[in-house]
């Protein structure tokens, strides 16, 4: 190199780093669900964001020390049941209330609604997001409602125009059982530039959008386990009456993932695929999922959406939330539909 004509050299090394641009431009997530393997080869090429509730537990390790608290040291146990401390080094806490937050709208209190754009906007700058960065969404993965909050993170970065991303299966739970590194305290990223490229309304349905898909026999599908379809229990918090929207079939949040030892999973899409059919669910054919709040509702669309490959499913964010606000909507209960 040192025998070069100068003019050569920095042509060489113009050539060089357009070759670096283009590939940092290239790189993408090779699909929506990526593993730990793949996180590890590639960590210092993504955006590692942590979305969870429990903010306490992404700095503190658990009482006595470590990552684990009410299981075994192995991961997580089966069926759940304990709390994962600490994070995946490299990753920025993403809090659940700043992306599902509490609104009023039409003189109801509703819970875990989506932000502003604007909001939306500024929390991913301040969580170190660029406009062309490669982002994957890890959580706790302990159990399915922490799958929710990485899934729910998913969808609304999906809404507003964000597609180079992927959600880390298992989570912090399956990182952790295979003695991968963990570490604790808080982290700062440097300020990203990221902005809403698109409001994308095909994946999102809202209230008037569900009256006329109960009206019309648009497939419904209500993604909280039984006991709440037929209305035996209630979340009195959140959701006002019992029972589901209906027209709804049942697709409970417990035949898309599974609990182990290397924490909550999803099952192989095309398992998937059979669960949907048998349950009377066509997966070529629009859809929209529900819960009580949306939380659960956009694991469900994951899983209809991303994985089992229906393009016209649609998050209904509001849920049963907003659905049995108003005590002249109708509710269903102990009916299989």
């Amino acid at each position: 190199m040192k025998d070069l004509p100068l003019k050569v050299m920095y042509s060489l090394l113009l050539v060089l780093l357009m070759a670096l641009a283009i590939e940092a431009q290239a790189f993408q997530v090779p699909g929506p669900l990526v593993d730990t393997q793949w996180l590890a080869d590639n960590q210092d090429k993504v955006v590692l964001l942590d979305a969870r509730e429990d903010t306490k537990s992404f700095s503190r390790k658990a009482k006595g020390g470590g990552h684990i608290g009410g299981m075994q040291a192995c991961g997580a146990k089966k069926g759940g049941g304990g709390t994962v401390f600490g994070h995946i080094p490299g990753s920025t806490l993403v809090p659940w209330n700043e992306y599902a937050v509490n609104k009023k709208v039409g003189g109801f209190e509703l819970h875990d609604m989506m932000p502003t754009k604007r909001d939306f906007e500024k929390l991913m700058q301040q969580s170190g997001v660029n406009q062309d960065s490669v982002v994957v969404i890890t959580q706790r993965g302990e159990d399915a409602k922490n799958v929710g909050r990485g899934t729910r993170l998913y969808w609304t970065l999906k809404y507003f125009g964000h597609d180079n991303v992927a959600l880390l299966d298992g989570g912090v739970a399956k990182w952790a059982a295979e003695k991968r590194k963990i570490e604790y305290g808080r982290t700062k990223p440097k300020k990203g530039n990221w902005e809403a490229t698109a409001e994308r309304r095909e994946l999102l349905a809202t209230l008037d959008d569900i009256k006329q898909a109960s009206q019309d026999g648009v497939q419904l599908v209500d993604i909280r386990p039984p006991q709440f379809y037929h209305g035996l229990v209630l979340k009195k918090e959140k959701v006002a009456r019992k029972g589901h929207i209906p027209g709804a079939k049942n697709l409970p949040f417990l035949v898309l993932v599974k609990s182990g030892e290397k924490g909550t999973t999803f099952f192989p899409a095309n398992e998937m695929r059979q669960v949907v059919a048998a349950l009377g669910i066509d997966a070529q054919a629009p859809v929209d999922t529900f819960c009580n709040t949306g939380h659960m509702a956009s694991l469900g669309w994951f899983a209809m959406h991303e994985l089992v490959g229906d393009d016209k499913a649609r998050l209904y964010v509001g849920s049963m939330n907003e659905w049995s606000a108003d005590p002249t909507r109708p509710v269903t209960t102990f009916k299989q539909e």
